[in-house]
């Protein structure tokens, strides 16, 4: 298990995560960065299994696997969840027909959250993927505390007079969200009395700030809450709290960190909220049945000019080469936008009162030790989101919520068509693509009737989330699902997935062109 181990370590040092450890050089090749994990150049699925199946054949964990189409399918399926809104609520007819979601881990634990929920005092429904980093603890806490802070952002005056006296008075209060969970997502109940005093600061505050018969703006609640709640999850951290669990959670909800991507859809209104390098992306279907990608957002981090600019006005121009190095926010970190990650945000001497003063096990966290290079003018990170407003149209048929996971294996406009392909129902008869590579006549024979099968055949796959993670992950140089290299990509050891994938999360939001044409 040595050679497993030390595989380990290489990837740390250059791909493991969002923060930059520094690399070992491989035994195999005598290289670093190592060939076969570099991000600028990455080899092929089989080059990098050849390759790594020849340095390290002695080990164990390096024999195939191969799973049968049941197990496949029992790994995917795993997390998938789907829920269908009612059309008529009571209220309003819905613009949301439902939405189909879906996880499949290469950290462990994952590091991805999702969240669904309907805002029972407003009419709108709200979607969110969120991509940890340095631990899943960030992204954890977004998942359980977010949605409140938008829900509550989004309140009127009076209904936030209603939920204070509720308390004051001792009296229930009305429920803010109805959440919509796989059993799998986990909500902490350790840390919930914390989380609502800090949520009913922040109500009492609008309340201050509100004033009666005025409606918010729903852009300026979402920018009001995900700068909130970073807030808070910066300032609990600071404060520490008797209790040694939840001093050694809050702290580890600070140093760890989080991108985050949430949709808030009522009726034809759509805004989408992101901090980060989560995608969102609109499938709309031409008249002529096909489907284009409309991206509604903007990845916040080295390939964006835009951001970059925006860091660097931020800081000395005597930082300007040091800011960002290596396409990563003070050569370490990927994403220029997250929640938590405090060792880019406060100042040195803060770190280490909060440290010393801090429980014995956060220094045993690698990425709780050390301080940034050239870290001169904090903050240089930011939770603060880019808000994007979409008046939803009949064409619009649904939305995909993803982590890059999803978007580093597949272009938005492939996302698009096989979501908008499994939809349907309906194909749309692209000519087989063999990428440059040199095929017999019975070769591509092999390939068109392995396309008519496909397309004659009913899908496995009820939930479209799992359907397009089956893609994500299994599609080969033709693009179809190759049910060899699904197999080998879902069997690879724990230490070894986030060699070749990110965890993935997908939320699937269809809507009801009926109801949007009619409002």
């Amino acid at each position: 298990m040595a050679a497993t181990s030390q595989v380990f370590r290489v990837i740390r040092g250059r791909r493991f995560g969002r923060i930059l450890v520094p690399a070992i050089t491989c035994q195999n090749c005598s290289r670093s960065p190592h060939p076969c994990i570099s991000a600028t150049q990455p080899h092929s699925f089989e080059q990098r299994w050849r390759h790594q199946v020849r340095g390290y054949r002695t080990s164990p964990a390096w024999h195939t696997y191969y799973l049968t189409p049941p197990q496949v399918n029992s790994i995917l399926k795993a997390n998938e969840y789907s829920f269908k809104v009612p059309e008529f609520d009571g209220k309003n007819l819905s613009s949301v027909m439902g939405f189909d979601s879906n996880q499949l881990p290469a950290n462990a634990p994952i590091e991805d959250r999702r969240s669904a929920a309907t805002c029972l005092q407003t009419r709108g429904m709200l979607y969110g993927v969120f991509d940890g980093h340095a631990g899943c603890a960030c992204a954890q806490a977004l998942t359980e505390r977010l949605f409140y802070y938008i829900a509550v952002s989004l309140l009127p005056h009076e209904t936030l007079m209603e939920l204070e006296n509720a308390v004051e008075s001792g009296r229930p209060l009305h429920p803010i969200l109805q959440w919509h969970k796989h059993p799998n997502d986990y909500f902490s109940k350790e840390a919930s009395r914390l989380y609502f005093s800090s949520l009913r600061t922040y109500w009492q505050e609008l309340l201050d700030l509100s004033v009666p018969g005025e409606q918010p703006d729903v852009a300026e609640a979402l920018v009001s809450a995900f700068k909130r709640l970073d807030n808070d999850i910066s300032l609990e951290a600071q404060v520490g709290d008797p209790n040694a669990f939840l001093h050694y959670w809050v702290l580890r909800v600070a140093f760890s960190g989080a991108t985050a991507c949430v949709a808030h859809i009522d009726g034809n209104e759509l805004h989408i909220a992101n901090t980060g390098d989560c995608r969102a992306v609109l499938g709309v279907q031409e008249p002529d049945g096909s489907f284009s990608a409309l991206t509604l957002t903007n990845d916040h981090n080295a390939q964006n000019e835009s951001e970059m600019k925006r860091v660097r006005s931020e800081h000395p121009l005597s930082e300007a080469k040091s800011v960002v190095k290596q396409d990563r926010l003070l050569g370490l970190l990927m994403p220029f936008r997250a929640f938590g990650d405090v060792k880019f945000k406060w100042s040195i001497e803060l770190q280490r009162r909060v440290l010393e003063s801090g429980p014995d096990q956060l220094h045993e966290n690698e990425h709780a030790k050390f301080i940034p290079p050239n870290y001169h003018t904090p903050p240089y990170l930011t939770a603060e989101p880019e808000v994007t407003r979409h008046h939803l149209r009949p064409q619009d048929r649904f939305l995909v919520l993803g982590s890059d996971g999803l978007w580093e294996t597949l272009h938005r406009q492939e996302v698009v068509r096989i979501v908008g392909e499994h939809l349907t129902g309906v194909h749309q008869q692209q000519p087989v693509s063999v990428g440059g590579y040199k095929v017999t006549l019975g070769q591509m024979q092999g390939l068109l009737q392995e396309r008519k099968a496909r397309i004659s055949s009913t899908f496995e796959d009820q939930n479209a989330a799992t359907h397009l993670i089956r893609h994500a992950v299994g599609n080969n140089e033709f693009g179809m699902v190759d049910h060899e290299r699904l197999s080998k990509m879902l069997s690879l050891p724990e230490e070894l997935a986030r060699m070749y994938r990110d965890d993935i999360t997908i939320i699937i939001v269809q809507f009801n062109p009926h109801v949007i044409s009619g409002q």
